[in-house]
């Protein structure tokens, strides 16, 4: 069965300044580094939420651009407690917004940025009527 999900890759062109984006700027934590061949600096990884990381590989040189027709990788979503606050203390740092704070379809909060390297992240706040809330619930009871 599976437990979560452990982690989400990403490949950056400025391992420092990315890291320093996902730790300084959204207050998420080093976990770990792991150098490379010579003490080269390898992998990043940040902690998300406790047993969730985000790996940051070092080295991108080629961008790519998501749209909505691209198959593939679309975005990061971290969920928080309360997106306007949330919106509110990184506008406040700087953060640009890439769409304004809205409710979704499903009936969630949510807005978009994105980090140095272009990566798009959703901050999502589950509401009691989303319909997110409401399968966590179902799928809870119907647990074994």
């Amino acid at each position: 069965m599976y437990k979560c999900l452990g982690h989400i890759a990403i490949r950056a062109q400025d391992i420092e300044a990315t890291r320093a984006f996902y730790c300084d700027v959204l207050s998420m934590k080093e976990a770990f580094r792991m150098n490379g061949d010579g003490g080269k600096p390898g992998t990043i990884y940040v902690c998300a939420a406790p047993g969730q990381f985000i790996e940051i590989f070092p080295g991108g040189t080629e961008g790519h651009e998501i749209t909505n027709s691209t198959i593939g990788y679309s975005h990061l979503c971290i969920e928080v407690e309360n997106a306007a606050e949330t919106l509110e203390r990184l506008r406040a740092k700087g953060i640009p917004v890439d769409r304004e704070l809205q409710t979704g379809i499903s009936k969630c909060k949510m807005f978009w940025t994105h980090d140095p390297d272009g990566n798009r992240i959703e901050f999502m706040e589950l509401t009691p009527e989303s319909l997110q809330t409401q399968a966590i619930a179902r799928l809870a009871e119907n647990s074994p």
